[in-house]
C-alpha cells in the first residue's frame, strides 16, 4: 500500500500553493519520448498520485482525456478547486489499486510521487493498465538543488541547503529513492524498452516565499512540524530571514532563480 503523508487539509493547501509544475526541460524530455514511441496522439493519460494536480494541469494541454488519482481525498479536492479543466477528471484510489481496465491506459505518468508507493504491487498495476505500445514517465525532482540572485547565489544556495539539510533529518526512509535517482523504480519497470535519465535540470520561477514555501510543503518538514513545531516554525522564520538579507531586499515577494534536478525513467511496453 502506498506510504500516506499528504492527508490532512492543511498539507494539501500548502502543496497546492507552493508545489510547482514539471519543468519545461521535463516536459520537453517526456513529450520527446512519447513522440519517439508514437504514444501521441494518446486516447487516455493517467496521471497516478497526483497530489494537487500540477502534472496533471501539463498533461491536459497535450491530450485528450487525463486522469489524475492520488490516495489523499484532501489533495484530490484541492486539485478539484484549483486545476478544473474539461478534459481532466480525479478519481481517489491508491497507485496499486487502479480502477482502469486491462490494457485501456495510452500514456502512464507520476510526478514527485512513486516513491510512495508499493513499487512491486504499483508495477504490476503498470503492467496490467498499460496497452501494448503504451508508455510510462515516472519522475521527481531531487534533493539538487540552488537559488541563484545577483552575485550572492552560491551564499544563498547555502542558507537554502543548511535549512534543507535540517529538514531531511525527519525524512521517511522511501526518500532513499529519491536520493538513489529511482534506481530502483527503473529496475522493477516491467518493460524491456526503458532508460533513465539522470541530468535533467530546471528553472522554475519563485519568490523567496515561494522558496519557504517549498520548504514548507516537504513530508520532512511536516514530520518536524509534528515533533517539534516551535523550532520548525522558528527554522523556516529564521532562513527567510537570512535570504532577504543576503539579497539586500525586504521583500518576500522579490523574484529568485529555483533550479532542481529532474531524474525520469521512461519506458515502452
Amino acid at each position: 500500500m502506498s506510504t500516506q503523508m499528504f492527508e490532512g487539509r492543511g498539507h494539501a493547501a500548502v502543496y497546492q500553493k507552493y508545489r510547482f509544475a514539471p519543468g519545461e526541460e521535463l516536459q520537453k524530455t517526456i513529450l520527446a519520448y512519447l513522440q519517439e514511441k508514437k504514444a501521441i496522439p494518446a486516447e487516455l493519460v493517467v496521471d497516478v498520485g497526483c497530489g494537487s494536480g500540477q502534472g496533471t494541469y501539463f498533461l491536459a494541454e497535450h491530450f485528450k482525456k487525463v486522469v489524475g488519482t492520488d490516495i489523499s481525498e484532501a489533495q484530490i479536492q484541492e486539485a478539484r478547486d484549483t486545476l478544473s479543466m474539461p478534459n481532466v477528471s480525479y478519481l481517489v484510489c491508491p497507485a496499486e489499486e487502479l480502477p482502469f481496465q486491462d490494457a485501456s491506459v495510452d500514456v502512464l505518468t507520476s510526478f514527485t510521487a512513486a516513491h510512495w508507493f508499493d513499487i512491486e504491487k504499483f508495477m504490476r498495476e503498470v503492467r496490467r493498465v498499460v496497452r501494448p505500445g503504451g508508455c510510462v514517465a515516472i519522475s521527481t525532482y531531487t534533493v539538487d538543488m540552488s537559488l541563484r540572485y545577483g552575485d550572492c547565489s552560491e551564499r544563498l544556495t547555502k542558507i537554502f541547503r543548511e535549512c534543507w539539510d535540517r529538514i531531511l533529518k525527519y525524512s521517511h526512509n522511501r526518500l532513499k529513492l529519491v536520493l538513489e535517482n529511482y534506481k530502483e523504480i527503473f529496475e522493477a519497470l516491467p518493460f524491456p524498452d526503458k532508460k533513465r535519465i539522470t541530468d535533467i535540470y530546471d528553472k522554475i520561477p519563485m519568490t523567496v516565499e515561494g522558496v519557504v514555501g517549498y520548504l514548507e510543503s516537504a513530508s520532512p518538514y511536516q514530520t518536524f512540524m509534528k515533533n517539534d513545531p516551535e523550532a520548525a516554525k522558528s527554522l523556516l522564520q529564521e532562513t527567510e530571514k537570512r535570504m532577504l538579507e543576503t539579497m539586500g531586499v525586504s521583500s518576500r515577494e522579490t523574484p529568485v532563480e529555483f533550479w532542481v534536478r529532474h531524474v525520469c525513467v521512461l519506458g515502452c511496453k
